[in-house]
Order: C-alpha cells, then structure tokens, then sequence
C-alpha cells in the first residue's frame, strides 16, 4: 500500500506510492545530455583563452601559479540582480517591491571543459568548495544582503544550458519564504525538544542504517525517509554546524571525497541523471544558533510535476527511498 509519509525538518508530507513504485535502476536517465568531447571548446565563454570573445566581468580567481586559474567567478551575463543597482523598497496599498539589487555569479568550477564532478580528482572538488565558501563570506560584507544561495545545474531538466562545468551565486536582500518556513520550523523543534532537528534526523537515520548512502569521517549522506522525488538526498555535516561558511580546511577535503562518491554513484548508477545541488545554510543575519543545520540537497532530475503537486503542495514519490539507498550503495566506482 502507499503511504504518506512526513519530512520531520519542514512538516512537509510526500506520498510514497508503493503500489506502482519503480525499481531503482529503472529510473536510468537515457534522456539526451548535455555533454561534449572537447576539453577545450572555442565557442565556450567559460573555457581559458576566450576572454576576448567572450568579455566577461572576472570577480574571483583561484589561481594556478602560472598566470592562468583553477576556479573563478564572474557575473552573470545575464543576472536576475545586481550590485550596481541602488537598494530600493517601495510599498503602496498592497504593491510592495525592492529594487533589483543584489548579486549573480557564475562559479567556472574548472578550466576543463567536458570535465563531470563525478569525474573530477578530488582535490579538484575541493577547490569548488573552497571556492564557495569564499565567495560566501565575501558577498556578506556588502550591505543589505540577508541570504546567499550556492546552487549547482547539470543537465537541460535541471535548467543548465552550458557544458563546462559551473555551479552559481545568487545573493538576496531578503530571506527568501520557503527559507524562512524551514528556519522557523528547525527553532520550533528545538523550542521544544531542546534539539536540533537535523542532529535528531542524523541520529536516527545512523541508527535505522537503511537509507544511508555513504558515510566519512564528517559528512553522511542519506536518501530521504520523505523523499520527495526518486533518490532525493541529503549531505549533513556529523558535528553541528548552522553556516556553511564555518566548514574547516579538514571538513572541505573531506566533504570533496564524500560529494565526489554520492554523484559518482548517481552518474553510474542511473546514466548521469540531470540533477540540481544546494546549498542550504542559516541566514547570516541568525548568526551561530542551535536549532538549524547546514547541509547539501542533491535532487536527481527524474520525474515531473503535474496538477497535483501544484493543487496541493504535496509530492508524488514513485519509488521508494530505502531501495534507493541500497541501489546506490551497491553501485561500484572504483573504476572512477
């Protein structure tokens, strides 16, 4: 029988239904790619040598030593905000706006132009994370900024539509609803349990074992008891943490290795699936606190939503989470 089944961090339900779940390797994407054969490819604005064609304005580089880079940042072509203009606020009767301020970064996470994270030496992995802890901190300094969101695209369904590799920046000045509905339901939990809810949800996902994918010296990782969408997963730092930009040198190594594994087994396991990556941390504004967690989303981009997703706000899961662990800890990457 389907069951509903809820997420304990957001009080969100998801229907699981079992009764016509798939299989998890039914769900291998052979759905076209967005990929190439070219490390280096002339019509890239992000590969190294087409600054020319391509003017872009650079805001951060990692450098190579050999006046060349590993990992950069520049603005969006064409952001959905930006820096130069004036932070604004208008509200008359029930209009309200903010000007279009704020920040819209392209990461260009390497030089190589074909290159898949899944793929990538770790150490590679852990410049992009470096990478974005930088420019986390950095972007807070500006004024009025209240949130930053770190979120990588890879594939046409999950809305990228450019083969090298990137991940991008977004800074808000405000805290975005479904932010602060999970903010404010973390500090509700702790109100009243003395907890934090996600050190409670990594405890007991330790205990029961069955949908763990992967576990390292700080990070485990786990398809969700609420799933809301095949192989939907979590990344969580083992020691409580609410802001990612408090992750240390030992953490960002290993947190490469552990990302590195979990998309690994997901390009292997299910033929490199579209997905969508955040980062998902405390507004800067709570400051250190008790009660929220940072920590990774990994969404696999394998089913739609349809009219009752929208009607209701609830998902449809068409298989089930713990096949789903135990697929993908089954899938061998040593060959990778």
């Amino acid at each position: 029988m389907s069951e509903l089944r809820q997420n304990i961090v957001y009080k969100e339900w998801v229907i699981i239904a079992k009764e016509r779940a798939k299989r998890p390797h039914d769900f291998i994407d052979n759905s076209p790619k967005l990929v190439s054969d070219k490390e280096y490819d002339e019509n890239c604005p992000f590969c190294p040598g087409n600054e020319d064609k391509f003017p872009n304005t650079e805001v951060w580089r990692l450098d190579d030593g050999k006046g060349g880079w590993l990992v950069k940042s520049i603005f969006n072509k064409y952001p959905a905000l930006s820096p130069d203009v004036e932070y604004k606020w208008q509200e008359e009767g029930i209009f309200r706006t903010i000007s279009g301020y704020g920040v819209h970064e392209v990461l260009i996470e390497t030089p190589i132009h074909n290159v898949h994270p899944a793929l990538m030496k770790v150490e590679d992995v852990a410049k992009i994370i470096y990478s974005y802890k930088q420019r986390v901190i950095e972007i807070l300094k500006m004024n009025d900024i209240e949130y930053v969101v770190v979120f990588r695209n890879h594939g046409y369904k999950a809305g990228a539509s450019l083969v090298h590799p990137h991940s991008q920046i977004l800074a808000l000045p405000i805290i975005p609803r479904d932010v602060k509905v999970r903010v404010e339901e973390a500090f509700k939990y702790f109100s009243d349990h003395g907890v934090c809810v996600f050190c409670k949800m990594l405890s007991d996902e330790l205990k029961v074992g069955e949908r763990i994918i992967h576990e390292s010296e700080h990070f485990v990782s786990f398809v969700l008891f609420a799933a809301s969408s095949p192989f939907h997963s979590w990344i969580l730092p083992k020691k409580h943490s609410s802001r990612f930009t408090d992750i240390t040198d030992e953490e960002v190594d290993d947190l490469s290795k552990h990302l590195k594994v979990v998309l690994a087994k997901l390009y292997k396991g299910i033929s490199n699936p579209d997905y969508n990556y955040i980062v998902r941390t405390s507004p800067f504004s709570y400051g250190k606190n008790k009660f929220f967690h940072w920590y990774i989303t990994i969404v696999p981009r394998l089913t739609r939503s349809a009219g009752f997703e929208l009607g209701s706000g609830m998902f449809i899961n068409p298989s089930i989470p713990e096949e789903d662990a135990k697929f993908l800890r089954s899938v061998d990457i040593s060959d990778l």
